[in-house]
């Protein structure tokens, strides 16, 4: 998926029949969906042409700059223009300078259509072979999928081909994928945020200790050093030394205290290095098991991005004409889907939207009031097998897994009890499903 999806969805994006565009009135509270019907955001051309971005409605305006130009972009352009002001706005001061020029050709809407043009010419390319609208929504499910959404979005509006009940359909997915997308980013930014701070504390105690380790064993091999010097002195008067008359002037006293001082200091030195080595495996043991959660995490987030990536593909499926078949992976017809566990209160939910993939639901709470020994049967019955790990009894899941193994039937943990983990899962585990529906 794009990063670059509208970053101010905030600001208005439809503006009111009579209304002028200003920087005063550029407002969320000035967003009216109404303002399709009383003025269409989409007005495609009499001739064979594409639309150019003044021909367009405002209403879709905020949503083009947002989604198909990035900041970098934008200020080099306004700054091209003689926009004041533009070398050093925010963003979102760029984003407003920006929408309010799209609407006049003279005012740089011209310059703004030709920069969109070379950004997303590969996109307008592939998106030129339509003939009609239903192929420009084909070709928008495929990029939706494909998560080449800035492109795409800028092709259709502009396609020749393209209706206004197309170009609402379109700003509706792209406007709701920004929710979904800007809450996912911030839990993952959250958790990256405390991984890097507890890694660089980790890693600077790490340091720190390696550092006081090293000025341990300086000292100690400048003391080793200076016993060193002191025994090839007396090596080498050996004749003085065994002298009756030479010990006196030896000085023994001081080489004794010089020899308790080096004793005394290496034992501390000998004492310190063991303490900083524990201390040093015990912070090698605690970067460890950082790294490991910080593995654990990137696991959870890469789940969280399949189950979005999931939710957006039945995002596309419920923006489906009425009555026409699921798209893609969530067309599970024909397939039995046993649910073992979950909550009470979510079997009607999870039924509905099984069934809305063309599948019918199985479901057992787990042995609170249906019988465990219902278990068997019931799996012999589906096609495959799934089960919340945070929601089931251990009785119940090991049970699941002993009749799968013995029927031959596919079984897929979930990783929470929410609608979203169950369409995640499905979307992946009709490949493996199929072979059993096969054979029926």
């Amino acid at each position: 998926m794009s990063s670059r999806l509208p970053r101010i969805l905030s600001t208005q994006l439809f503006t009111p029949p009579g209304r002028a565009v200003s920087r005063a009135t550029f407002r969320h509270a000035d967003f009216v969906p109404a303002a399709f019907a009383e003025r269409p955001a989409f007005e495609a051309p009499a001739e064979r042409r594409r639309t150019q971005i003044w021909e367009l409605g405002k209403s879709l305006h905020c949503s083009i700059i947002g989604t198909c130009l990035s900041s970098g972009e934008l200020r080099q352009l306004l700054v091209r223009l003689g926009v004041g002001g533009a070398d050093t706005a925010s963003d979102h001061g760029l984003h407003v300078q920006a929408v309010l020029l799209c609407g006049s050709r003279e005012a740089g809407a011209k310059l703004l259509h030709k920069a969109l043009d070379r950004r997303h010419r590969g996109a307008i390319t592939q998106f030129a072979k339509a003939r009609d609208a239903e192929a420009l929504r084909l070709m928008w499910a495929e990029a939706v999928k494909r998560g080449d959404i800035p492109g795409a979005y800028w092709a259709l509006l502009t396609h020749p081909a393209s209706t206004e009940a197309l170009a609402k359909q379109v700003f509706g997915e792209v406007h709701m994928l920004s929710h979904l997308i800007g809450a996912a980013n911030r839990a993952d930014i959250r958790r990256l945020r405390q991984l890097e701070e507890d890694n660089a504390a980790l890693a600077a105690k790490v340091d720190r200790q390696q550092r006081q380790l090293r000025d341990g064993f300086t000292a100690r091999d400048q003391t080793i050093r200076r016993l060193n010097q002191l025994l090839v002195r007396s090596m080498a008067q050996p004749a003085e030394a065994s002298s009756p008359k030479a010990r006196p002037a030896d000085h023994p006293e001081e080489f004794g205290s010089v020899i308790a001082e080096a004793g005394r200091r290496l034992a501390d030195e000998t004492a310190r290095r063991e303490r900083l080595e524990r201390r040093l495996a015990a912070s090698a043991q605690a970067l460890q098991a950082a790294g490991q959660a910080r593995r654990l995490a990137e696991a959870e987030r890469d789940a969280l991005r399949r189950e979005l990536a999931s939710v957006e593909d039945r995002i596309v499926g419920l923006l489906q004409p009425e009555g026409a078949a699921p798209a893609g992976d969530l067309d599970l017809s024909g397939l039995v889907v046993l649910y073992v566990g979950g909550r009470a209160n979510q079997a009607p939910q999870l039924k509905a939207v099984v069934e809305r993939m063309g599948a019918r639901l199985l479901h057992h709470d787990g042995g609170i009031e249906h019988s465990a020994a219902l278990l068997p049967g019931l799996v012999s019955r589906a096609d495959l097998v799934v089960f919340p790990v945070d929601c089931v009894s251990h009785l119940a899941m090991a049970s699941v897994k002993r009749s799968c193994r013995q029927a031959g039937k596919p079984f897929t943990p979930l990783r929470t009890s929410s609608l979203t983990a169950l369409v995640s899962a499905l979307s992946t585990v009709r490949r493996i499903a199929e072979p059993a529906v096969a054979g029926e």
